[in-house]
């Protein structure tokens, strides 16, 4: 014959369900509050830096080209007025630079100068290319649509930026023109290629810059600026360490010397 459960065992079966079910609820709380979300704000300049990198290293890949030596030692006014395009600043500061580093002296008016430069712009912009070698995506309609991805075993994307800078001079008195003058191109380019899903691997003139750039070492040791801000005191130029108040007393301070009038003074 069966015998019937007995309360106590009962009891016992519910006073060992209880752990359990706490054990369990912890490790559904504890579940629940690792689960979350973190999201972080990434933003960008309105052009990148690789797009002004390519623009500044045609520039300068054209000036390259062009021959300053001519105005050592010559008063020199660069024309502005014909340089219109994107980093125009860059172009133009790069040109005063150049001139100074031939030996020039730059003025601030055409009347005071023995030569006038006017430098011009034909194209000074970035572009792209694309190319790869597999299946691009495809869309097949019917009751049931099918999207297939596009599949790249190979694909390369260069970026372009190309200069185009045109160069007259002439005397500042006689207007007569100083040579031909002349048009400069160049050409910087930034490539960037994978295979079979490995990569991507750089290389171009503008990565041949950055890798030259970025491993020359400075002229002078670093001297970083503090991560706090503090100042010290201005002192009075006729005497240093005091400060005078109205009344034409000086205002001792610690450590100042005290002079006393000898008597019948």
């Amino acid at each position: 014959m069966d015998a019937a459960r007995s309360p106590t065992h009962s009891v016992n079966s519910a006073r060992g369900a209880r752990p359990a079910r706490v054990v369990a609820g912890i490790v559904a709380l504890a579940a629940a509050a690792s689960l979350g979300c973190t999201s972080s704000k990434m933003t960008h300049t309105a052009r990148t830096g690789v797009e002004q990198m390519l623009v500044s290293n045609a520039v300068d890949q054209a000036l390259d080209k062009t021959d300053f030596s001519p105005f050592s030692g010559q008063n020199v006014y660069i024309e502005e007025k014909y340089m219109e395009c994107v980093d125009k600043q860059y172009i133009l500061g790069s040109i005063r630079h150049r001139t100074l580093k031939a030996g020039a002296n730059l003025v601030a008016k055409p009347e005071e100068a023995d030569v006038v430069i006017e430098p011009r712009s034909g194209s000074v912009g970035t572009d792209s290319k694309d190319t790869f070698v597999g299946m691009p995506s495809l869309q097949i309609p019917g009751p049931l649509p099918i999207s297939i991805p596009e599949i790249r075993l190979f694909s390369r994307t260069t970026q372009f930026g190309t200069a185009k800078l045109g160069m007259v001079a002439y005397d500042a008195k006689s207007k007569q023109v100083l040579g031909e003058g002349g048009v400069s191109i160049a050409r910087a380019d930034d490539s960037n290629w994978s295979a079979f899903g490995l990569g991507p691997y750089q290389n171009g003139s503008l990565r041949r810059e950055l890798s030259r750039g970025t491993n020359t070492r400075g002229p002078v040791t670093p001297n970083p600026l503090p991560y706090s801000v503090a100042f010290s005191p201005r002192n009075d130029a006729n005497t240093p360490g005091k400060l005078r108040l109205t009344g034409g007393e000086p205002r001792r301070t610690a450590g100042d010397t005290v002079e006393t009038p000898a008597k019948g003074e």
